[in-house]
């Protein structure tokens, strides 16, 4: 008989092969962490694992969206689909354009100065929860771990996306660290600083297209 571990449903095993998948997952390129790489090297580790801190809450959504049917819309209806990669590419855009306006001092001052702990918190959520591919990707990975037999398959659903929040929130917030600190040594010159604003809004403005071009 499988060892149970109390409250999850799950058995030791599952649990130890989801972690690995999901810090694995965590690990690989991909638009949030790409995110949160630039945000930290241009604003610092502190706005970076904020920023990590509205991504792993941003799961909740999707999480939530698998667990009760609700992405099998974005998987079925292109329209629902479309609208919410629409309004992603869109907010990606705008901070595409914010970080390339901010090349002036005035304007770098202003947009640091506006960057309170809950705006990067909310820009982390945003940038979640606008991208329905990770809904779809949710809908795919987390059942696969989950085992009808063993009790309720949306708690054991609630239970996998709690656990990969953890490992996105410990991978996200490791490279928000480390970018924190390379952007620290760069942000030392004052033409540093612009060649990672430009990098930033090029990195956003990049993911916007790739997020509007995306197909189910």
């Amino acid at each position: 008989m499988p060892l149970h571990v109390r409250n999850t449903m799950l058995d030791i095993e599952t649990i130890m092969l989801f972690v690995t998948a999901s810090t694995l997952l965590a690990l690989a390129p991909g638009p949030d962490n790409i995110f949160v790489l630039t945000q930290s090297m241009s604003k610092g580790a502190k706005p970076g694992i904020f920023v990590t801190l509205g991504l792993c809450s941003g799961l909740v959504f999707h999480t939530s969206a698998v667990a009760l049917g609700v992405a099998a819309i974005f998987q079925t209806s292109l329209l629902a689909f479309n609208i919410l990669k629409f309004v992603g590419a869109a907010y990606l855009m705008y901070l595409a354009y914010m970080s390339f306006m901010s090349n002036s001092k005035n304007k770098v001052k202003a947009n640091k100065d506006n960057l309170s702990p809950l705006k990067l918190y909310k820009r982390g959520i945003i940038m979640n929860i606008t991208n329905p591919k990770v809904s779809i990707f949710f809908l795919a990975f987390l059942p696969q771990f989950t085992n009808p037999s063993s009790g309720s398959v949306t708690l054991q659903i609630f239970t996998l996306g709690a656990i990969f929040m953890l490992c996105a929130l410990v991978v996200f917030s490791s490279i928000a660290i480390v970018a924190g600190k390379l952007g620290n040594w760069f942000n030392s010159s004052k033409n540093a600083e612009n060649i990672l604003n430009k990098l930033a809004g090029t990195v956003f403005a990049g993911l916007a297209i790739k997020l509007a071009m995306s197909e189910k």
